[in-house]
This record gives C-alpha cells, sequence and structure tokens, in this order.
C-alpha cells in the first residue's frame, strides 16, 4: 500500500484500514486523524494530512530484522493487523518448508503491546495449525533464543524493539536453527505476509501452550555453567535500563556464586517509558550516568548493563577520574582472550564494521577467523563458532546454546574475569593494556549522524563512493570499497569502506534499526611490545583527526 495520490485517495486507504483493524485503541486513533483530515481549520487539516502520509507512505518492510517502527495505526506503524499479518504469513511459509505442525515458541519484552502482540501470533500460529509455546512472562531475548534449540522448535517469534525509543516495538524472527533469519527467508516469509487477506480472513486458535518457569532454570543452569571455577568476589553495580533483564541477570549471577549486584534503583524494573533516559541503548551518552553514580557510592569494581532486552551488555571500569566505559571492540577482546585462556576452541567471528584485532589475536592463537556482514544473523551462523562478537555491545560466548547475542552470559563471563583481575590486583584496564602489547594497540571510535528523511542516506552514500576524499584525518585514502558490491564471499550490502594509509579505516553505513548514518572508525599505531603512552596519544590523535573530518564530510 504506497500513497501516490491525492488526499482524497488517502482518507480512502485509512477507511480500508479502519474497517479492517482489530484493535478498539488504534481504531480511535485513526478515526481522529481523519476526522481532522477533514476539518475546517487549515493547520489541523494539513497535520492530520501529513500524519496519515506518513502512516500509509508503505508497509513496514519486514528484511533480515524482523519488523520494527513506531506504535500506531496503518501499515506503516507497529500494530496488530500488521503483527496478525505478519504471523500468518510466517505460518504460511513454515508450512511451506515443511514444518506444518511444528513447535513455534514465542517471547516478548515488557514494551508497550509486546504481551498482546505474542498473543495474537500464538492464536494465528494455532489457527493455521502450529504449536505455539509462550514464554510465562516478559523475558530477556536470550531466553527465546535458547528456548528455540532446547526445545527442538521449528521457529521462533520475539517481540520486541531492543534498544529503539520507547514509542517503537518490533518482531524478530527465527527459524530453527535458532538464528535470525537471512536471505532467502525474509524475503520468503515478505512475500507471504503481502499475499495475505483482511485480519478477520486469518484463521486463529485459542490451543497454544504457556511455558512454566522450567524454561528459564534451563537457561539458568546452562549459563552458570559456562563458568569455570575460580574466585567470584566481585562488587558490580547493575542496571537493566528499565528493561526485563534485571530478574533473570540476579538469579544468574546468584546461581554462579556471585554476590548480590548493586542495582539502579530508578531503573531496576521494566518500564515501557523509559522515564530516567532518553534513548534506552546502553551506547548512548548519558544511558549510564546513574549506573557510575552507584558505583561511585557503593565502591564497585565493575559497572554492568543491558539493553531493554538484555541481548547486549556494556561494561564500564572505576577508576581514581571516574568511570570509563569500554567499547565493543575493547570489551569483545577482552572475552576473546578470556574465553581462549578458558580453553576455548573454534572459529573467531566478529563484523566488517568491527576492530580488526580479533583477527590478529586468532592468527596468534592458531584458531580460524570469520569476517561477517553486521549482525548476528551472519555471525550466528558461523560454522564452527566458538566466540563472536559485534562492536555495538553484542557478545556469544556459548553459540552451542544460544545462536544469538546474550547479554547475560557476556555478563556472567566479565563478572567472572573481573573477580580473576582483582584477586591478581589489576582491573580490566590492566588486562587492555597486555592485550595491546600482545597484539598491537587497535582503538576504534563511532560518529553518528540522525536523519529524518531516509533518501538523504542513500543520497550520501551515493556521493561518498563517486567523490571519495583524498585524505581522511591527515592519511591518504589508498581503497575505496563499495560494500554493495559482493567480495571476499561476502553478499552485499549498502555502505563503503575508506582503507587508509597506516593501517587506519573508516567504514560508512546505515543503521538496520534506526534511522541514522554510521560511521565505524579505527586506527592502528603500534606494533606488539610498543610503548603504550605515546601509542595511546597517537591513537587519541588520530581518532580525532579523522572525527573531525567526517562531521564535515558526512554531517
Amino acid at each position: 500500500m504506497r500513497t501516490t495520490g491525492t488526499g482524497s485517495d488517502l482518507l480512502e486507504q485509512a477507511r480500508a484500514w479502519l474497517a479492517e483493524d482489530p484493535d478498539p485503541q488504534t481504531r480511535a486513533e485513526l478515526s481522529e486523524l481523519i476526522a481532522a483530515a477533514g476539518d475546517g481549520d487549515d493547520g489541523r487539516r494539513s497535520a492530520a494530512v501529513a500524519d496519515l502520509a506518513d502512516r500509509f507512505a508503505g508497509p513496514l518492510t519486514f528484511g533480515t530484522a524482523g519488523l520494527r517502527g513506531a506504535l500506531g495505526a496503518g501499515p506503516n506503524r507497529m500494530n496488530r493487523t500488521v503483527v496478525i499479518r505478519a504471523a500468518a504469513g510466517l505460518a504460511s511459509y513454515l508450512r511451506t518448508e515443511g514444518d506444518a505442525g511444528g513447535a513455534v515458541v514465542i517471547g516478548y519484552d515488557a514494551r508497550r503491546n509486546s504481551d498482546v502482540f505474542a498473543a495474537d501470533t500464538a492464536a494465528v500460529l494455532a489457527g493455521a495449525g502450529l504449536r505455539p509455546l509462550v514464554l510465562p512472562e516478559p523475558l530477556p531475548t536470550p531466553v527465546l533464543a535458547f528456548a528455540i534449540r532446547h526445545l527442538g522448535c521449528v521457529a521462533g517469534v520475539m517481540v520486541t524493539a531492543s534498544h529503539n525509543p520507547p514509542q517503537d516495538n518490533g518482531y524478530k524472527v527465527y527459524l530453527g536453527d535458532g538464528s535470525q533469519i537471512v536471505p532467502p527467508a525474509d524475503t520468503g516469509i515478505a512475500a507471504a505476509i503481502a499475499s495475505v487477506g483482511p485480519p478477520a480472513e486469518v484463521p486463529r486458535g485459542q490451543d497454544w501452550e504457556t511455558l512454566g518457569p522450567e524454561i528459564v532454570e534451563a537457561y539458568l543452569d546452562r549459563a552458570a555453567g559456562l563458568l569455570g571455577p575460580g574466585p567470584r568476589d566481585v562488587a558490580i553495580a547493575y542496571t537493566p535500563l528499565h528493561g526485563v533483564g534485571g530478574a533473570v541477570v540476579r538469579a544468574a549471577l546468584a546461581r554462579a556464586g556471585f554476590a548480590e549486584p548493586e542495582v539502579v534503583a530508578a531503573q531496576a524494573e521494566p518500564d515501557p517509558a523509559f522515564p530516567t533516559v532518553a534513548f534506552p541503548n546502553p551506547e548512548e551518552p548519558g544511558a549510564m550516568d546513574l549506573a557510575f553514580e552507584l558505583a561511585g557510592r557503593t565502591g564497585a569494581d565493575v559497572v554492568l548493563a543491558n539493553d531493554p532486552d538484555a541481548d547486549r551488555c556494556a561494561v564500564g571500569v572505576p577508576t581514581p577520574d571516574g568511570v570509563r566505559r569500554l567499547t565493543g571492540d575493547e570489551v569483545g577482546a577482552l572475552l576473546a582472550v578470556h574465553l581462549l585462556d578458558s580453553g576455548a576452541r573454534g572459529t573467531l567471528a566478529t563484523t566488517i564494521v568491527s576492530s580488526s584485532l580479533l583477527g590478529v589475536v586468532a592468527a596468534r592463537r592458531g584458531e580460524p577467523y570469520a569476517e561477517t556482514l553486521t549482525g548476528f544473523k551472519w555471525i550466528g551462523r558461523v560454522p564452527g563458532l566458538a566466540f563472536g562478537y559485534e562492536e555495538a555491545l553484542g557478545y556469544c560466548v556459548d553459540p552451542v546454546a544460544v545462536a544469538d547475542k546474550d547479554g547475560i552470559t557476556a555478563l556472567l563471563r566479565i563478572a567472572e574475569l573481573v573477580a580473576a583481575q582483582k584477586r591478581a590486583g589489576r582491573t580490566l584496564l590492566d588486562l587492555l593494556d597486555d592485550i595491546a602489547r600482545d597484539y598491537g594497540l587497535h582503538v576504534t571510535a563511532q560518529h553518528s549522524v540522525r536523519v529524518r528523511d531516509l533518501t538523504q542516506i542513500d543520497a550520501t552514500l551515493h556521493r561518498l563512493h563517486t567523490h571519495p576524499p583524498q585524505v581522511l584525518g591527515g592519511r591518504a585514502v589508498e581503497r575505496v570499497d563499495d560494500l554493495s558490491e559482493p567480495a571476499d564471499s561476502l553478499p552485499g550490502t549498502p555502505g563503503v569502506r575508506y582503507v587508509l594509509a597506516g593501517g587506519a579505516r573508516v567504514v560508512i553505513r546505515p543503521s538496520g534499526t534506526e534511522p541514522k548514518l554510521k560511521c565505524y572508525l579505527e586506527v592502528v599505531v603500534a606494533e606488539p611490545g610498543a610503548d603504550l603512552t605515546a601509542a595511546r596519544a597517537d591513537a587519541d590523535a588520530g581518532i580525532e583527526a579523522l572525527l573531525a573530518d567526517l562531521a564535515t564530510l558526512v554531517g
């Protein structure tokens, strides 16, 4: 459904949608907009028409991230009509793939309407002859990913918008291998969704099972069992950022032998309004400030945070000058070395926008290395995976059980590592220095640009590829890679990569979940064994020079 005609056409589309909408709340919302669009007040009418035009600009695109968008009426929003059609399309696809009658586990977080969307999904799948299994309460995404393999399901659905703003919700789909969908499954499901008729014509059943606490217990047993023997003396300041991770994290820490963490009281319970943060994403500036303050008051050894669906984990290290938040690349390196030192063997994997350090570690330690496109839909499918991470705070430390990023098991492994360093009178920062001395200093940073008009992203990427700079941050641009062209066994993806003199690199690509253009910078300034003080000063200067040029180049 795409609006290209007159205001009358738009109102006809809106009225047709209204007639099919099964939700009283979104029906009332849409009725008010339709009435306002015919109002005599020019300002009110203009605003309503613009709102309707956006809601009916086209359907939410079902892709490898599933669905994600703002709540509200219309095909370009997250609502019950969209979810019912998505569930019906998924059911049709599964039947086509020979999975008729199979079990599908459904999870949901604590965002607005997540429980409603989960119930609608269960009803539609039941009506299609599948066997829905619904998680017992709002739970982290890693529990859903675990349940798919643990219960032998043919697919899984997680209703969540992860770290998106409060007005959003989403619909993430996994297949029976426990990994998020990738092509061609995404296009197959999207085509099936497009063929679904009005919601009232979609068969629905009531025969589904709500799982009990045993699924969470099984997840906790597996998570705690990952850790080896060793010290557990660590003081943790923790925040779930108003999400669903708090209770499961506290239970996992207790089961693994750690003391109860200090939890940010204002962010401890699930709250879909996310009242204390501008964006509920631990990557965003200020999101972890309350946890940093708590660490200062309690003398914590480490600050740990999850995003609202707890599939990501952020780490901060208290210092005399305040808490230093580690980058995703730094945490990825710490976990990789820790897992290798603990006996893990197999492929280490990360993405084209993450630091090149993991490849150096793998080569030096004699383990295979793989580089993928961004997203755990790719990392989780790497054959022989032992550890995978992406710079956006996502880590997979137990790929056999959870073929996805898991902020809870990653948190346990970090707590284990902090306790071991504490016994030796050291911190994670000391361990990062060891890694830099052993493998060279790799420093990364990011620059993001939010856009209102998504067409700006395509236009900017075209300009950056066709008219690349000759120099960035004082370094010659030695190579320009159009990432939309398949290369090195990877499929194409929107973006451009500049390979710079001296081992530096800049990758520019659109965000997969937000209206952003993201720039990923890396500077490598030291060989193993170099003086780290001088190397860090050089790296910081190099990053600042790149950031200054990118602010002009990109925005």
